[in-house]
């Protein structure tokens, strides 16, 4: 024997609405994740505001030594076995310009990642003609008990040498 249930021939309101706005909402998601895919990853390099115009003409001079020999092989002993070990020597590149850098900017710290991370701070160079600024960031050491010397500019007479930040 069937049993016959009568259903409702008619939707509430709101259930309407919903079947006809559910194309809208299909689409508006799939706009917002399409959206959220084109975002760029953070950068640490800051473009400088443009530096006033000099009052004298810009004059750049940008060195690279390389040295002679590039590496040198010295024996060594590990556990009653000779191996070679080589050092490299570092290419050095000088940068003096006679425009002065810009004064540093102020830079917020983020949270330290680990205790072993060292914060790098920020700094001007010299790229395309023009003083861009280098943001600060965290960075692990190569080694423990590694020391970071920071980059700085020094003033030679009217001229102003650039050195490179290293570790130690």
């Amino acid at each position: 024997m069937k049993t016959f249930i009568p259903q409702s021939q008619s939707r509430s309101p709101s259930a309407g609405a919903a079947c006809r706005l559910s194309p809208v909402f299909a689409c508006l998601g799939a706009i917002g994740l399409l959206a959220g895919c084109t975002t760029e990853p953070e950068s640490h390099l800051v473009s400088a505001p443009p530096p006033p115009p000099p009052n004298r003409a810009v004059m750049v001079t940008t060195t690279t030594t390389t040295p002679v020999a590039v590496a040198v092989a010295t024996p060594a002993v590990y556990v009653g076995n000779t191996a070679y070990a080589t050092s490299a020597v570092p290419v050095m590149s000088t940068t003096v310009v006679t425009q002065a850098p810009p004064a540093l900017q102020q830079e917020v710290v983020l949270a330290q990642p680990t205790p072993q991370h060292v914060w790098l701070a920020g700094y001007w160079t010299w790229r395309n003609e023009r003083y861009e600024w280098m943001a600060g960031h965290w960075e692990l050491p190569p080694n423990p008990g590694s020391v970071w010397t920071a980059p700085r500019w020094e003033q030679q007479g009217n001229a102003y040498r650039f050195y490179e930040g290293s570790w130690s």
